[in-house]
């Protein structure tokens, strides 16, 4: 009887975690780094969903009025995520997200008043469902004006409507967060001169970092790293 034929994967195209998550702020490219990395590891893809929350469009129109419900709708969006999560871990199924389910308070108390991010945390409190960090995490960093310009080329119509100031606080409350964060390993990568979505060569250098990286914290720019 034939023996069925070996498969054989190279060392560097196997994930090197289980869960890895992309992060950064609007418009860096979270969602297009993920589907390439997935791609090269044959990970498990995760995405966000901001398309799904229904206040999502009125919130960057109205930023006051609708924080609380989008942060809401957000909420009990990672609560299903979560689980996603759960079962994908369970099964031993290697992963990679868009986003961290712990990231949901950077953008909750960036928008809601100190009365209503109370409420918010109580709220979200009952319906939390404990998702595992990441084993490894790509935050990705560029300029509110880099940022910008990218939003406006690719002009999907509710991100046009989005403010100057409200781009900046959101950078400085990303670099806060991840200041801070040591729950799992960081790598924070210069997303400005980077183009992993059409330089395969871009992604090679990438993953590479990700593949080699043995700190815990590390900051990558294309052509050094620190």
């Amino acid at each position: 009887m034939n023996s069925p034929p070996l498969t054989v994967t190279a060392p560097q195209l196997r994930p090197p975690f289980g869960y890895i998550a992309i992060e950064g702020p609007i418009g860096v490219g979270k969602t297009s780094l993920a589907r390439r990395l997935a791609q090269r590891w044959s990970m498990q893809e995760l995405f966000e969903r901001p398309q799904d929350n229904p206040f999502l469009e009125r919130f960057y129109r109205d930023t006051a009025r609708y924080a609380l419900p989008t942060q809401l709708h957000f909420a009990l969006q990672r609560v299903q995520q979560a689980q996603e999560v759960n079962v994908a871990q369970a099964l031993g199924t290697t992963l990679i997200a868009d986003f961290m389910t712990q990231k949901n308070d950077i953008f909750a108390r960036l928008t809601l008043p100190e009365d209503e991010w109370q409420l918010y945390r109580a709220l979200a409190a009952q319906f939390d469902v404990s998702a595992p960090a990441p084993d490894f995490v790509v935050y990705l960093q560029a300029s509110p004006e880099v940022l910008f310009a990218r939003i406006q080329k690719r002009a999907v119509p509710m991100e046009l409507q989005i403010s100057d100031a409200y781009l900046r606080a959101l950078c400085d409350a990303y670099n806060e967060f991840f200041y801070h964060y040591d729950r799992t390993p960081v790598l924070t990568v210069n997303a400005e001169h980077l183009n992993p979505l059409d330089s395969d060569a871009d992604l090679a250098l990438l993953a590479e970092r990700i593949e080699t990286m043995r700190g815990r914290k590390e900051f990558f720019v294309k052509g050094t790293s620190l």
